[in-house]
This record gives structure tokens, sequence and C-alpha cells, in this order.
């Protein structure tokens, strides 16, 4: 397995693995599966190419398993933040590792941009296992955001998270 940083030439294997995890937690995303399906295939692309978001993914083989993004702060007085977002791993790669091997791939990248201070992230309020695996890497809840998302007709609480980027 390895993890790298993906790049508009794996468009379609991030497309294929989004729109199944939006399919399968759709609490989880604050975007549907039914509006990502919609985007052609080079806004997928562009995503990988900004400059503001930084996407990696971890491939068994061939096949990308897992994925997890940062997202940079544009505004000056913001920079010194991230956001851990889009973490991901496919079904039949679950209960291997490679969920805290991602964020730690995350921490690892985001330390190397020498501004950052903070990293932060939301998880899913009754999501043990994701808010495990965060409190693992060393983040810590400030705060609960009430019906944060609406699937259908139900709501869903939101965990914000954070850490400092230069404790280990």
């Amino acid at each position: 397995m390895i993890i790298r940083t993906l790049k508009a030439r794996d468009a379609e294997a991030y497309r294929a693995l989004m729109l199944e995890a939006y399919g399968a937690y759709p609490q989880a995303f604050t975007s549907s599966v039914t509006e990502r399906a919609a985007m052609p295939l080079d806004w997928w692309e562009k995503r990988l190419e900004s400059p503001l978001d930084h996407l990696l993914g971890a491939y068994v083989g061939d096949e990308l398993a897992g994925i997890v993004g940062l997202a940079f702060e544009s505004r000056e007085q913001s920079r010194h933040k991230v956001t851990l977002f889009g973490m991901y791993v496919s079904d039949a790669h679950q209960q291997q590792g490679l969920g805290l091997r991602l964020v730690e791939a995350a921490l690892i990248e985001a330390r190397q941009h020498l501004h950052l201070k903070v990293i932060q992230l939301t998880v899913t309020a009754g999501n043990d296992a994701a808010f495990a695996l965060y409190r693992r890497c060393g983040f810590i809840q400030y705060g609960l955001e009430p019906l944060a998302v609406r699937v259908g007709v139900d709501y869903f609480d939101k965990i914000h998270m954070w850490r400092e980027l230069e404790s280990n």
C-alpha cells in the first residue's frame, strides 16, 4: 500500500471513490451523491489541481482504497489553519489501519507548510470509530454543531475537532 498525492490523472478513481462514500455515508458529507454525480470529470480534475486543496490517496495495488484531503485557507488572517476533509476508506479496506495511515499522512503533509499552526475537522456525531481515530491522532473536541447535515428528513450533528500541528 502506498499513499501519494492525487493529481488530475487520478480524477476518475477519485470521483468513483467519493461517489461511493457519499452513497454509503450520506450523513458524513455536506455534499450529496446526486449533486456530485452531476459534476463533469473536469470538475474533479480541477479539484485535484486546486492550490487550496491537497488530496492524498491510499492505493492497494492499482486500486484507490482510501482518500483524505486538506483544505487550505485563502484569507490572510486564516492561513495558519487547514481543514482535514473527505476522509474515506472503501468498505473492502476498512479495519486494516488504512484510516490511521491516511490521517497520519495528512498530518505529515500539513507540517510541511511551516506557516500552519492548526488542523481542524468535523465528524458526524455517533460515528464512534471515526471519532476514536481522530482522538488517537491527537484531535480534541471543541464544539458541537446541532443539525449540521440533513439527509432526507433526518438531521445529524457535527463534532468540531482540532489539534496543533507542532505537537505530536
